[in-house]
């Protein structure tokens, strides 16, 4: 993100304000995941600076699935998320007669992170962490991990229940979308776990490892052990998907009929020709090269039939 435009944060919300002011201007609406938000906000930035500002972008994170209920209910042109859309989301859009384009547009993985004081943990075995997070977990000092760790408490910080990342962690770790322990720190915004877990020395929490990598000089990166040995995430093993099972793809979401106004085609046309560059800037991994073909061939049939 290059600062060359004025950008003004309020509430979760960024409006991009670029050289050509009034409020006349055409907007479209974007919503959704915290952990795509990051390069959509990049994506916008670029966007309102080569096109002088014509167009008035809000970005907003609700997390995924508040954003596929604003989405579903038409309030908004895009929704960002980290996980597909599911089906009881996919049965409120055809309900309220909103059809969609699915986009993936780079690739992620989750970070599992405690504190930087934190000098006995650097792997977890998968197993471990369903045991620490499962809904019946009698998990509650470090040494009811591994008994040759410190008796101190063990506190834990992960995304709310409307977060996709909530919801594919619990999916591969737990066995179960939304299975998980509910006492814990949970929030949408990863920045508020980063922060929670850089301040409790007893802390350890999982969020985007785009977050992680943004404040790395704060956290201390945790392995995991999928069965075959500690694997750090980095973006090598994300994008060759040694980093199991917490490697996942990041989507868009666009609304049909938005596509037919000017604004939002030119935007989106944006997106997925800028955000390879764009993703490995925010620290995210580009889709390879037949996957980007394959979504640039989805924009342009889903233009053609607008």
């Amino acid at each position: 993100m290059n600062g060359r435009i004025t950008w003004v944060l309020s509430a979760g919300v960024v409006t991009l304000l670029g050289a050509c002011g009034g409020s006349d201007r055409p907007s479209l609406n974007i919503d959704g995941s915290s952990t795509v938000y990051p390069v959509t906000e990049a994506v916008a930035e670029e966007f309102a600076y080569e096109t002088r500002g014509e167009t008035r972008v809000i970005v907003a994170l609700s997390g995924t699935g508040g954003g596929f209920r604003r989405f579903c209910a038409g309030d908004t042109d895009i929704s960002n998320a980290s996980r597909p859309i599911s089906e009881v989301e996919i049965a409120a859009c055809a309900a309220s007669g909103v059809e969609f384009v699915e986009l993936p547009i780079a690739g992620d993985g989750l970070a599992i992170a405690v504190n930087p004081t934190n000098d006995f943990v650097t792997c977890l075995t998968v197993d471990e962490l369903r045991a620490i997070w499962a809904p019946s977990s009698a998990i509650r000092l470090w040494s009811d991990v591994r008994p040759e760790w410190p008796g101190r408490p063990l506190r834990l910080y992960g995304p709310g229940t409307n977060s996709g990342t909530f919801d594919f962690f619990t999916e591969v770790i737990t066995g179960e979308v939304g299975a998980s322990r509910p006492d814990y720190t949970a929030s949408e915004d990863d920045n508020v776990l980063v922060q929670g877990v850089s301040g409790d020395v007893n802390g350890l929490g999982y969020f985007g490892f785009a977050y992680f990598t943004e404040n790395a000089e704060r956290l201390k990166l945790v392995a995991v052990d999928n069965g075959s040995g500690c694997v750090s995430p980095t973006l090598a093993t994300i994008e060759d998907g040694s980093y199991e099972p917490l490697s996942r793809p990041l989507l868009i979401y666009v609304n049909r009929a938005s596509l037919a106004r000017p604004e939002v085609r030119a935007f989106v046309e944006y997106y997925i020709s800028t955000v390879p560059e764009l993703s490995r800037q925010v620290g995210y991994v580009p889709l390879s090269a037949s996957a980007q073909a394959a979504s640039e061939a989805i924009l342009r049939e889903a233009l053609d039939a607008s």
